[in-house]
């Protein structure tokens, strides 16, 4: 679905990533750790359209992106949810729902609002609540919930994890495990290295814009050098 080949981008004098190679197949739960400013946001923000890269490929459903804007990229069927959620908090919760639809046309929009609404209960509860005044833990939901609207077939998470509570934590895990069984694909950026290579196919480990380590997220879970790294054992 998704491939990405020989990816170097700069932030001026800043080589931030170094020829980086990824793959996401259909259907897959696919994962990027690493510490911060290895790398994993650039990648993400560089599939969208959001940095240029300076060589190499993004490939979606086949299709060269890398020269796309990204309201072209995001209509190919992509949905994001930032890191820091990035919800808008002047708006209520149905209205930034609805704003994720934006490219759809509205196509399908209450069917698609249903489906948000059943992920994520406590947003039909406070649909009318404006998004600003929502929990650390609802904004999350939000913005996962926004980048669902347009029904996409890759969904993009960077850092869900960040600054919740640990049954939050469990309760997002979990939602994003039920948004990949009904059929969405998932490329997740998570510093979280532990719950996100328990629910992950496939997994690459980046360090300082390179990926030093890939293989099956239980397979990595194993790994001497992750558990160390990232795992926190000695």
């Amino acid at each position: 679905m998704l491939k990405v080949e020989n990816l170097q981008v700069y932030y001026g004098g800043i080589h931030a990533l170094k020829g980086i190679h990824i793959s996401v197949e259909k259907g897959q739960i696919v994962t990027l750790i690493g510490a911060n400013g290895a790398g994993k946001s650039t990648t993400l923000r560089a599939i969208v359209g959001l940095v240029r890269p300076r060589s190499g490929s993004v490939k979606f459903l086949g299709n060269e992106t890398t020269r796309l804007s990204t309201h072209q990229i995001i209509k190919q069927g992509i949905g994001i949810a930032p890191e820091g959620r990035r919800v808008f908090p002047n708006l209520t919760v149905l209205e930034n729902l609805e704003l994720g639809a934006y490219n759809t046309g509205g196509k399908d929009l209450e069917v698609s609002l249903d489906w948000v609404y059943t992920l994520f209960p406590r947003l039909k509860e406070r649909h009318k609540q404006l998004a600003g005044t929502l929990s650390g833990g609802e904004q999350q939901m939000l913005a996962l919930g926004r980048a669902l609207m347009s029904r996409p077939d890759l969904v993009l998470l960077d850092e869900p994890s960040l600054g919740l509570a640990p049954l939050i934590v469990e309760e997002v895990f979990n939602t994003i495990q039920t948004i990949n069984r009904q059929g969405a694909t998932i490329l997740l950026v998570e510093q979280n290295a532990m719950a996100a290579l328990h629910v992950a196919n496939y997994a690459y480990v980046l360090e300082t814009g390179s990926v030093t380590l890939e293989g099956p997220g239980q397979q990595l879970l194993q790994d001497e050098r992750v558990r160390k790294a990232y795992l926190g054992e000695d």
